[in-house]
């Protein structure tokens, strides 16, 4: 009874202070991620203010304060500031915007600021967060959050989610996870990860061959392939419950992409002798077939409002991306550039395809604009890097690379910059697949 107490308190204080200050901001005129050229702003997180001084505050002011650190730099839009440089008793910070002086932080360079208060009682914590602009000297967003020690973590990256909203008008991709593969066990397995990396999970022991992970548009399912059979069958499997449906039949049944906002999902099956697209239910059952050509159709993924979809195609006499239509029934051939493009991911926004292309010898990931024209390459010279995904708000994407040997999995802003490792497991990772912003913490 007392969890369900602290739970929904949780939520109670973050309106009462939000109501109670007036002053939370919805003009978004801070970051343009549209802005291929964005310039990462200056952000101030000194250590929060402990409310009793015990042991347990002092060593979660640090944490928390790092914590939301971490992960507000891991968006790639903000600059972190050095604690040593902050004007200010690292142990008594002040928190309300009666209490700061903005010249100080102003003056080494700090453009946004984050003050927090902490209170911990028993194995309760109560958090009390603000976020200031320092050159308006104005609140931004005021957030109290109340749950247990274990909960710390939920309660900033909550926090995180308000700061982006208020900044971008998007509520970010705080709340998603990335399934992938990994060979580590010694069999290729689906593992899913929070947005950063953070707790990797084995989803599937097979012990078998796995492949092709994707989820659903309200991310509580996975579709999949495995051999663990002995012959390539699709799966499809409730995150929550022990629910779901196998497709099993003759040939392959693979690179399964779920429709937007419906519970139906396209798939790749060769039973009628070559590979075309197949509309399914979320049963497995065979609504449609999509297409019908000569040469392979495969790797299907949809438009945001559903009602086109891309997908990779050997028609031309070699694997180039098609979008089809299907208001008018066109396919339309998308990418002219190279004899090896495939892996498309729509983008979010809806206006972009990211892709991997072979040039030269080398795969690389590409983005290109539904409409046509121009690549844009966004990795180069570092390895193979394949299997873009893109985050739920179009900022990052992820995507497997081998720029340091085994495939690993790396993500990146949605203009290339800011490449970095996601996670180290044993083994090689792969074929990542990001969630949308649907998932329970």
């Amino acid at each position: 009874m007392l969890k369900q107490v602290v739970v929904n308190s949780i939520i109670i204080l973050t309106l009462l202070l939000t109501a109670g200050t007036g002053l939370a901001q919805t003009e978004y005129e801070y970051i343009d991620i549209s802005n291929p050229f964005l310039r990462k702003i200056p952000l101030a997180v000194p250590f929060f203010k402990m409310t009793s001084g015990h042991v347990a505050e002092q060593e979660l002011s640090r944490q928390a304060a790092d914590l939301m650190s971490e992960t507000l730099e891991f968006t790639g839009y903000f600059k972190l500031l050095d604690r040593d440089a902050f004007l200010l008793d690292p142990l008594n910070p002040t928190i309300v915007a009666a209490n700061i002086n903005f010249r100080n932080w102003t003056g080494i360079g700090a453009e946004l600021l984050i003050t927090g208060g902490i209170l911990v009682k028993d194995d309760v914590v109560e958090m009390e967060l603000r976020m200031f602009d320092t050159f308006k000297e104005r609140l931004l967003v005021g957030k109290r959050y109340k749950g247990w020690l274990k909960d710390q973590r939920q309660m900033i990256r909550r926090f995180c989610s308000e700061v982006i909203f208020n900044l971008t008008g998007n509520r970010g991709i705080f709340n998603s996870k990335i399934a992938f593969l990994s060979n580590g066990t010694g069999h290729k397995e689906i593992y899913i990860c929070e947005f950063d990396g953070y707790r990797p999970t084995q989803f599937t022991d097979n012990k078998s061959i796995t492949l092709f992970p994707a989820w659903s548009s309200d991310a509580k399912w996975l579709a999949f392939t495995s051999y663990v059979k002995g012959k390539p069958d699709l799966y499809i499997k409730s995150l929550e419950e022990k629910r779901g449906a196998t497709i099993d039949k003759e040939g392959l049944q693979i690179t399964p992409a779920w429709v937007p906002g419906v519970f139906e999902l396209a798939a790749v099956f060769s039973f009628s002798g070559d590979q075309e697209i197949y509309l399914l239910t979320g049963t497995g059952k065979i609504i449609k077939r999509l297409t019908n050509s000569r040469g392979i159709d495969v790797e299907p993924t949809w438009s945001p409002d559903g009602k086109r979809m891309a997908f990779v195609s050997k028609r031309s006499g070699s694997p180039q991306i098609y979008i089809m239509s299907f208001d008018t029934g066109r396919v339309e051939r998308l990418t002219f550039e190279g004899r090896y493009n495939t892996e498309p991911c729509w983008s979010p926004a809806g206006d972009k395809i990211a892709y991997s292309g072979m040039a030269n010898g080398e795969i690389n990931v590409y983005v290109i604009e539904v409409e046509g024209g121009d690549p844009v390459q966004l990795t180069q010279n570092q390895g193979a890097n394949e299997s873009p995904s893109w985050s739920p708000d179009g900022s990052l994407i992820v995507f497997s690379s081998t720029r340091e040997g085994l495939s690993k999995i790396y993500v990146m802003t949605a203009y290339g910059t800011d490449q970095r490792r996601l996670l180290t497991l044993p083994g090689e990772q792969f074929s990542p697949a990001w969630s949308a912003s649907a998932v329970n913490n």
